[in-house]
């Protein structure tokens, strides 16, 4: 068992190249069959792709082949994303997990949201079938980290969360957000939390838009506001002050033409856009009008970052857990390594205890006296378990005969005088 984890976050890559390497959900199920099937790449396979990341958890003996599939599944060459990846064996990869779980190594410092989407990339991996006894054991105990490190320390206190930090820069370019309306393009996680944080500052407007009108209504309605189809978007644009977008499209579904047409009608009073989706919903070209403020989740993490120095103590004690943590994680996968070892012994055990048995019913059949027979089972079986171990200290060389000896006296707790 080798484990293995790499990617890349919102520390090492910006997003536009996580967004290269994202995996959508709909291609999560194919690219776990990819990673883990004829390609013989990884015995175990788990995918987490977010906004802020995406690394691959796996059970492998080719580290370097899985981090350069990461790349050409994505239709890359291997050099355009290594300057950005990072390659975790064993103990690294378990302490980084056990980090991202327990909100340490997200951009706010102590969000929980990162653990539920662990959980469903490890859902997502059980239900591909790709997940074994090396990776179940370890999001058990990632999990479990988690949890101790939330209830044992102040992780989450004063947390300012990326839906915050959107209402916080949308105060900075508008007076009172009372008097703006909002537009939400999505009906994910991401856009519930933005919206709640918007929705209490009480907008003039608030609209949901979804590929499912559904979905759009049943969110709009948790905010009293009003919902419209995807395929609207474009007609509406031009009404709303305020735009936070997250979707799973792989392509950008607000383009340059879209908003200026909007801006022209809007006789250019200001958007201010907030791109929360990775890969991006939002070209990039339309940040480069006059007229528009647009931000994505990297610009974001500039203003959560100011609200988390009153929480390092937190840290410092979450990283003592998580070490610890580490530590029996390790123990346990270099014990799994004495398994087959252990599974053989006790089979040549059962073998020779089997032979022995089967030859003192036949003895007792025979008529043969009860104790004797007892006596020759006990007496064999002893022999021949003890007879390799003591064939091997007789035909040890010379340099190696006090070591074997002090061995089989570990083994069998012997004390010599």
């Amino acid at each position: 068992m080798q484990l293995f984890a790499c990617g890349v976050n919102h520390h090492t890559a910006p997003v536009a190249i996580r967004e290269r390497v994202a995996f959508p959900p709909d291609i999560l199920p194919r690219a776990l069959a990819d990673v883990t099937g004829e390609s013989g790449l990884a015995r175990e396979a788990a995918i987490l792709s977010t906004c802020n990341r995406t690394e691959i958890y796996c059970n492998t003996k080719v580290p370097a082949a899985v981090a350069e599939w990461l790349a050409s599944f994505h239709g890359l060459a291997p050099r355009e994303v290594k300057p950005y990846l990072y390659q975790l064996p064993n103990d690294q990869a378990a302490n980084h997990a056990f980090r991202v779980a327990s909100g340490l190594d997200s951009m706010v410092i102590g969000e929980t949201q990162i653990l539920g989407q662990m959980k469903q990339a490890v859902e997502k991996a059980t239900d591909a079938g790709t997940l074994g006894l090396l990776l179940n054991k370890l999001f058990q105990r990632t999990f479990s980290v988690a949890k101790e490190v939330r209830t044992s320390t102040e992780i989450g206190a004063s947390t300012v969360s990326m839906s915050a930090a959107a209402v916080s820069l949308a105060e900075r370019i508008f007076p009172s957000i009372r008097e703006q309306s909002v537009l939400f393009v999505g009906a994910g996680e991401m856009i519930d939390l933005v919206a709640t944080h918007f929705a209490a500052k009480s907008p003039r407007r608030l609209m949901v838009v979804n590929r499912t009108i559904e979905r759009a209504r049943d969110l709009a309605n948790k905010f009293g506001g009003e919902a419209a189809a995807l395929t609207n978007l474009a007609e509406l644009l031009n009404e709303f002050d305020i735009l936070v977008t997250s979707t799973a499209s792989p392509l950008p579904i607000v383009g340059l033409g879209m908003v200026e047409r909007a801006i022209k009608v809007r006789k250019h009073r200001p958007i201010f856009m907030v791109d929360l989706a990775v890969p991006r919903d939002i070209e990039t070209e339309v940040g480069k009008l006059n007229d528009v403020f647009l931000y994505t989740v990297d610009d974001l993490g500039e203003v959560v970052r100011s609200g988390q120095d009153n929480r390092q103590s937190a840290v410092v004690q979450a990283e003592a857990i998580i070490a610890s943590s580490v530590n029996e994680f390790m123990h346990w996968m270099v014990a799994r390594r004495t398994v087959p070892v252990i599974r053989s012994l006790r089979d040549h055990g059962e073998r020779l205890r089997r032979h022995e048995l089967d030859k003192a019913h036949k003895a007792l059949l025979h008529g043969d006296d009860p104790q004797a027979v007892l006596e020759a089972l006990s007496r064999a079986l002893m022999n021949k378990l003890l007879h390799d171990p003591s064939h091997a200290l007789n035909q040890a060389a010379d340099s190696e005969r006090d070591q074997l000896a002090q061995l089989v006296s570990r083994l069998y707790n012997l004390h010599n005088e």
